[in-house]
């Protein structure tokens, strides 16, 4: 086996860390399914998980090695509470643990009225050299032949 690649997220960020979005919904954050159109005009759960992760990955951004990245690992997100369109969302995300190369934080929203959602997040460290080698690993198979 080749030797471990070491991951050292620059000094400051810690457990406890903090960043939010807030925004207000708007009918593109709606649920919605491709073909079968819209399902109800309320704030969709994969659009709060969006809002979720970007809050996420405020916290870690500015304490990345100039050749780290970070890639979205897990989500494991409940959905509490309806929203409608034109109310404030605001997503939170503190971080609760450093495990090597894996970033846990902790994640809920918010609207005018109440808490909407909660759960947790994980980011993964990946050197920006190896993402890019896979992303054109993927690129190749999509226009190589097919059997």
């Amino acid at each position: 086996m080749g030797a471990r690649t070491q991951y050292n997220v620059k000094a400051g960020l810690s457990p406890g860390a903090e960043a939010s979005v807030t925004i207000t919904v708007t009918t593109d954050m709606l649920a919605t399914f491709e073909e079968l159109g819209p399902v109800h005009p309320l704030y969709s759960t994969w659009s709060m998980v969006r809002h979720m992760e970007l809050a996420c990955r405020k916290i870690i951004l500015p304490y990345l090695e100039p050749d780290e990245d970070a890639v979205g690992y897990s989500v494991s997100v409940t959905h509490l509470a309806a929203t409608g369109v034109g109310d404030r969302v605001t997503a939170g995300a503190r971080l609760v643990q450093i495990d090597g190369r894996r970033i846990v934080c902790a994640v809920e929203a918010h609207n005018s009225r109440e808490k909407i959602g909660e759960g947790t997040q994980v980011q993964m460290l990946v050197r920006k050299e190896r993402l890019a080698e896979h992303i054109r690993t993927l690129a190749a198979r999509r226009t190589g032949p097919r059997p």
